[in-house]
């Protein structure tokens, strides 16, 4: 049987539109972490997409870069009541990444140097609405919020967005990650408040 915790109560939300049900707003960018911070050089970071058949197709740091980049400005959510709105970030779009991909998968795990892992339907990482970020507020993305890259899908709560992001699996069907199957929600949508397993 799963042990969930319920996260921090955090403070009284705000009448933000922006703001999903539950949530208060922070100006910090609090650091949560289920591992030690993997430090990862970026001459020896790899990230590798495996189709549902075992092919592979692999970018190291400088063929990441030369795919086309996007700024992006939006809202993020955590699953334990902050949000943060408005933050900058650079990265290329997962649709970019899988352009030459073809597959018949359904859902991604995504996997993270350090070991850790999360599930997401693959439609919910195209059509932009997923990026691999680089750099946050103008620099590069630092090691404590998943640098040098990690994964950014900030409609959903931001354990989703997988820090020190390295891999994704494409499958035909879906199986939990991390900290799904610890009891937390399997899509984890916020204005849904979808944070744990039956909510």
């Amino acid at each position: 049987m799963a042990v969930v915790n319920r996260g921090f109560e955090g403070r009284r939300g705000s009448d933000d539109q922006r703001l999903p049900p539950g949530q208060h707003l922070t100006d910090d960018f609090p650091v949560l972490s289920a591992s030690v911070t993997p430090l990862i050089p970026k001459d020896k970071w790899e990230f590798t997409v495996t189709s549902e058949t075992g092919a592979q197709r692999r970018w190291r740091w400088h063929d990441l870069f030369a795919l086309p980049s996007e700024s992006v400005v939006t809202d993020i959510h955590c699953v334990t009541r902050w949000s943060k709105l408005g933050t900058h970030w650079e990265g290329v779009s997962v649709d970019a990444v899988l352009a030459d991909v073809t597959t018949e998968a359904t859902h991604v795990m995504v996997s993270s140097y350090g070991g850790y892992t999360t599930n997401l339907p693959l439609n919910e990482l195209r059509g932009g609405k997923a990026w691999i970020a680089y750099r946050y507020d103008g620099q590069d993305l630092g090691a404590l919020h998943g640098g040098p890259a990690r994964l950014l899908v900030p409609h959903l709560y931001f354990w989703k967005s997988a820090k020190w992001l390295n891999g994704m699996q494409l499958l035909l069907q879906d199986q939990p990650g991390f900290w799904e199957q610890a009891g937390y929600h399997n899509h984890g949508d916020p204005w849904r408040e979808q944070r744990y397993e039956f909510d």
